[in-house]
Parts: structure tokens; sequence; C-alpha cells
């Protein structure tokens, strides 16, 4: 489903990550494991497509993928029911039905987004996920402001997923305890330093 071969990512110009490869298949979750700054974000945001390599390549279709970055991607004036309705029409579905039992939305249902807890507000946002129908969930730290409880609801939510040939490529911190999903460390593709006569190389 996803095959990335002798990548090469850069921020602000900068080369951050270089060699680095996985694959990813039908019902299979890879966790991404590393320091902050180590180059995680632009990873996951080059692999969605989002911006371009260095070098090496992506291969994946575009339409098989769906990336949540760090904003919630809400409109704080809609409903719950109505986000959720936004999104699921936007990608050609009717029924959210799955996605609110699976974040326990169903009390909040008619509460505006921008009067949720910054707890809530990442639970619909996740939410989003299945009402989109992309085989490939791209994550990036979706625990960010969750509790426990949320947090299992999430780790459930991609074990949904994944029994139901989906795949799940995740950069957290913190344990989901999620025993099928593979781990990959980045720290062992960092990219060397730009030499100091290469000043040039940094606005490339």
């Amino acid at each position: 489903m996803l095959t990335v071969t002798d990548l090469s990512i850069a921020r602000g110009g900068i080369p951050v990550l270089e060699g680095l490869n996985l694959t990813l298949g039908a019902g299979q979750a890879m966790v991404l494991r590393g320091p902050n700054g180590i180059g995680k974000t632009t990873l996951l945001r080059t692999i969605a497509g989002l911006q371009p390599p260095l070098s090496g390549q992506v291969d994946v279709t575009p339409e098989s993928l769906v990336y949540a970055g760090h904003a919630d991607g809400i409109k704080p004036t809609l409903t719950v029911t109505e986000n959720l309705n936004f999104w699921a029409q936007t990608f050609g579905n009717n029924d959210i039905s799955v996605a609110m039992g699976a974040f326990a939305l169903g009390p909040l249902a008619a509460r505006p987004a921008g009067a949720l807890s910054a707890g809530q507000k990442r639970r619909l946002g996740l939410a989003r996920l299945l009402v989109t129908g992309r085989a490939i969930w791209v994550l990036d730290e979706p625990t960010v402001s969750l509790d426990t409880d949320a947090v299992a609801m999430f780790a459930a939510a991609v074990r949904a997923h994944l029994a139901h040939g989906g795949a799940a490529l995740i950069a957290t911190h913190i344990d989901l305890g999620l025993s099928e999903a593979q781990l990959l460390d980045v720290g062992p593709f960092r990219a060397k330093p730009l030499d100091i006569e290469d000043f040039d190389g940094a606005f490339l």
C-alpha cells in the first residue's frame, strides 16, 4: 500500500533525514520514534504529498491516503454533527454513526465545536478519519490533548481500521498499546550536517 525508497527530506532547505526506507501493507501499523525536531513531521508531510522530497521515492496512490497533523481541522461555528457531516460528504460518505460512536461524541452532537474542550476537539478531529474511507492513515502526534480514556478510543479505532485492511503510519511519543505495530526509529537516518562551505545549499 505504501513504499518509501531511499528518501531524503529537508525542512526550510536544510536536510533532516536521508536514505530512509519503509514499507506498509494492508492491516499493518508503523510507529515512528525519534527526538523532537529530528524530522518526523517533515517525513509525514512528504509522504502525504504536502511537500516534495530532496530525493528518493514515495509509492502510494494519493487517493488512498489521509493525513492528520497538529491542527484538528474543525469548523468552530458548526456543531459536532455538522462538522462530521461536512467531512463525510466531502469524501462521498453519508454515514457518521461509526465515527460518532468510536469517539463517544453522541452527548456532544449538538454542541458547537468552538465550545469543546481541547480533548473533545481532538476526538472530533480524529473522528474525521473514520468518515474519509481512506485506507492509509498518516498521523502526526494524534493523541495530543487526549486523556487516558480517549487514547484508548483512538487505539481501538486504529485496531478496527487495521482489521478491515487499512494501514496506519503514526508519529507519537506515547505507547498506544498497539503490540502489532512495527517501530521505526528515524534517528539513524538523520542527515549529515551541511559543510560550512555549503552556504548556498541551505537555500535550495
